[in-house]
């Protein structure tokens, strides 16, 4: 039995934690599920320059996460290492959020260059407070299961902000365009509807700022030079692990969220359908599926803890991939008339995906943990970096290969599809993402680190502190 003398984490800190990802994975949903359809659709860029300047700008953010990580280890202030980042970030992260959604009217070039230079700002703000938020994980708690719970209350709260954003954003594009179909009246429907997510976004940073607690201190009080923290990175074989099933895992998560409005708008034909009103709010079929898969998500992050305490982490991981390709791969015999099964299979699917991030967030701070143990030298910002990193690499992979397929499928905005395009369309939400998740089984039946051998290191690592605390005193 092991014994932890650290303060407790109260349910008031567990949500104050949650409320940070609920910021970012409102945005972040809003990128992956609209973003390539606001660029298409809307601002007018062809579908298969937009898939390359995903793949370019994201590839640069991908490479500026560790730099990130690495300024917040040698950050040290008043409110602790990463927490500032939340403070003097939120205003910046909403509002370049909002100019990425602006549809200025330039020449096709020079809206090809606006595209670039305010979603490489984005990212690279999402990167500044996303980062430093994911390695508060490995700084709240030094126990994995308190790791464990704070995770599922991160993915929970993720997945909260989530649907009420996708839920949300197509009513509020509506209400703002006054259901105009003017091209003109939708830009500034889509402005304005990501206007009010932005400020809700910059509440809940600071929110999160204020509920939260720094307490884990490493054993050497001394940051290690640069050159340390990499080669310590570069010689963690579970970080490695961790970093190709998370790419491969966020291919699956992008291209099923980026191709989800073309399939319904081009596909299932939403518009013939019409909206469905609740509370007298008319909704679209496609939001609807995008947040029934957000409420699916949820239940996939409070079955994860329960399953993955019992037969571990790296076996729940497996399980879920592995079911998530079968019924990816079955979707694409599903006929538009199959709504039923379409939203069967999307809760489903959604539930597998929903269990596997919390897990890859503990997974990261469990690196962290044995990076220490073995190099006596703790460098969390730049684990935790790498697991931004390969959201990002995942999301420039997923979305660069949807648009480029978009184009050789023949894509035409706004147009009625061939049978071709359409075959593709299909392609995205079945055999495409189902590549994904086969890739992240194969990555992650490779990782070492079981629950005995991260208890160990935790008892090693609880003792080396208790040491350190008792030569201080």
């Amino acid at each position: 039995m092991m014994n932890y003398t650290v303060e407790k984490i109260t349910l008031k800190e567990r949500i104050g934690y949650g409320f940070g990802d609920a910021a970012s994975s409102m945005f972040w949903k809003l990128f992956g599920s609209y973003l390539m359809i606001f660029y298409t659709d809307v601002f007018g860029l062809p579908a298969a320059a937009v898939g390359t300047m995903f793949l370019i700008t994201r590839v640069w953010d991908s490479a500026f996460d560790p730099i990130v990580g690495v300024v917040a280890d040698r950050t040290n202030t008043r409110w602790g290492k990463f927490r500032p980042y939340l403070l003097f970030l939120a205003i910046p992260f909403g509002v370049i959020g909002v100019l990425t959604f602006i549809t200025p009217d330039l020449p096709d070039t020079g809206k090809l260059v606006y595209a670039y230079v305010t979603y490489s700002l984005m990212m690279m703000v999402y990167s500044a407070i996303n980062v430093p938020y994911a390695s508060l994980l490995g700084v709240i708690s030094p126990n994995p299961k308190d790791r464990n719970i704070l995770s599922t209350y991160r993915m929970t709260f993720a997945y909260i902000g989530s649907f009420i954003a996708l839920l949300s954003f197509m009513p509020l594009v509506n209400f703002f365009s006054k259901g105009s179909k003017l091209i003109e009246d939708q830009q500034y429907g889509w402005m304005m509807s990501v206007l009010v997510i932005a400020i809700i976004c910059a509440v809940l940073f600071y929110f999160c700022f204020a509920f939260t607690k720094e307490r884990v201190k490493p054993i050497k009080e001394k940051q290690a030079p640069l050159k340390d923290d990499l080669r310590d990175l570069l010689k963690n074989r579970p970080w490695w692990i961790l970093l190709g099933a998370g790419v491969a895992a966020l291919i699956f998560n992008s291209i099923r969220d980026g191709a989800t409005v073309y399939y319904f708008k081009y596909f299932i034909v939403e518009e013939n359908i019409g909206t469905v009103n609740f509370l007298s709010i008319p909704f679209v079929l496609s939001g609807i599926y995008l947040a029934v898969g957000q409420i699916s998500n949820i239940i996939g992050v409070i079955l994860a803890a329960p399953v993955s305490n019992r037969i571990g982490k790296r076996k729940t991981y497996m399980l879920s991939m592995l079911i998530a390709t079968c019924l990816s791969i079955a979707f694409y015999w599903l006929d538009k008339d199959n709504l039923v099964l379409i939203f069967a299979l999307q809760i489903l699917i959604s539930i597998c995906a929903g269990s596997i991030f919390p897990l890859l967030w503990s997974m990261y701070a469990d690196c962290a943990d044995y990076s220490e143990l073995k190099t006596g030298n703790r460098a969390t910002g730049l684990i935790f970096s790498s697991s931004s990193m390969s959201q990002k690499l995942g999301w420039a992979i997923g979305t660069a290969i949807t648009g480029w397929l978009l184009g050789y499928f023949g894509f035409q905005a706004n147009e009625v599809q061939s049978a071709d395009t359409i075959n593709g369309i299909k392609m995205f939400l079945s055999f495409l993402p189902a590549i994904g998740t086969l890739l992240s089984v194969i990555f992650i039946y490779f990782y070492p680190l079981t629950e005995s051998k991260l208890n160990e290191i935790t008892r090693q690592l609880n003792e080396k502190r208790q040491s350190a605390n008792a030569r201080e005193s």
